[in-house]
């Protein structure tokens, strides 16, 4: 799956070290995404990004001053691009994943335990999410408070 790109300025023959998003975490050679969020605009911190020695800036808007030492890529939409890029660079774990849902009125919480019980019986690794507890392998957390052996409660 590839990232919708409108314009690219600088090499696109380079090896990044990281994804990030947020400025204060980026080290030499990361790929910085800048997001359009609520609160702030990621483009306002591609300088920063620049500073602290990105390789490639992803963004909605090409910043007005821009180093030749950097790879600009423009997309309509960075917050999607992201999304993308992450699952790429990590090898796409997600399709890695059987995912079983369950829908209904009455008995989700009730088939979705049942289901993970048996699967933990059968040493299958496996997880779920409801409205009473989140469990993952032997650990869970139900009600916010940390429980290390979810098969057993």
């Amino acid at each position: 799956m590839g990232v919708s790109i409108n314009a690219v300025q600088g090499s696109t023959d380079r090896n990044i070290n990281a994804v990030q998003f947020d400025s204060r975490k980026i080290e030499s050679g990361d790929l910085f995404v800048a997001i359009i969020g609520l609160q702030s605009d990621g483009h306002q911190y591609i300088e920063q990004a620049e500073n602290k020695g990105v390789f490639a800036v992803v963004c909605e808007i090409l910043p007005q001053k821009r180093l030749d030492s950097i790879t600009y890529i423009v997309t309509d939409n960075s917050k999607h691009a992201l999304a993308i890029i992450a699952s790429n660079y990590f090898e796409n774990p997600s399709q890695k994943l059987n995912l079983v849902g369950i829908t209904g009125t009455n008995g989700k919480t009730t088939c979705a335990s049942l289901l993970y019980q048996l699967f933990q019986y059968n040493s299958i690794p496996s997880g779920l999410i409801s409205t009473v507890k989140i469990c993952v392998g032997k650990f869970h957390l139900q009600g916010y408070t940390y429980y290390p052996r979810c098969a057993d409660n």
